[in-house]
């Protein structure tokens, strides 16, 4: 069962030069950069950029050039329910479902344009933050 949308995540190819344009242009409250993903907080959900090159250890393959720049991020109960039920489903399943030391267990699908689509069961932090 999907609960909430929680993050929008853009795929970026400069992380530093992204993260000074949505913190000193846009003035969006920053939160915290660390391993290649940036994030902002925002009153009704999170804006998260995360380094193109990095996208292998995350979806499993390099951004192909036309590719999604961003996926969306929604909150379920049970990723392995959901990676089942998906599956047979014959929706595409990218990666996962996969635990995360940032707190998340994900699924990674595509939807039928494409775009990345995370599912992220909540579970506990293995990592702490900036480690």
């Amino acid at each position: 069962t999907v609960r909430r949308v929680d993050s929008v995540i853009r795929f970026v190819s400069d992380l530093e030069a992204s993260v000074a344009f949505y913190r000193d242009a846009l003035r969006l409250p920053f939160r915290f950069a660390e391993h290649g993903y940036a994030e902002f907080g925002t009153e009704n959900l999170k804006l998260g950029l995360f380094e193109r090159g990095r996208l292998p250890d995350l979806i499993g393959r390099e951004h192909r050039p036309g590719g999604p720049d961003g996926e969306v991020l929604f909150v379920v109960d049970d990723a392995d329910a959901e990676a089942e039920r998906l599956r047979a489903a014959g929706v595409e399943v990218l990666s996962g479902p996969t635990d995360r030391p940032w707190g998340h267990r994900t699924l990674h699908v595509a939807d039928p344009d494409g775009l990345v689509v995370e599912l992220a069961q909540e579970i506990p932090r293995t990592r702490p933050r900036g480690a």
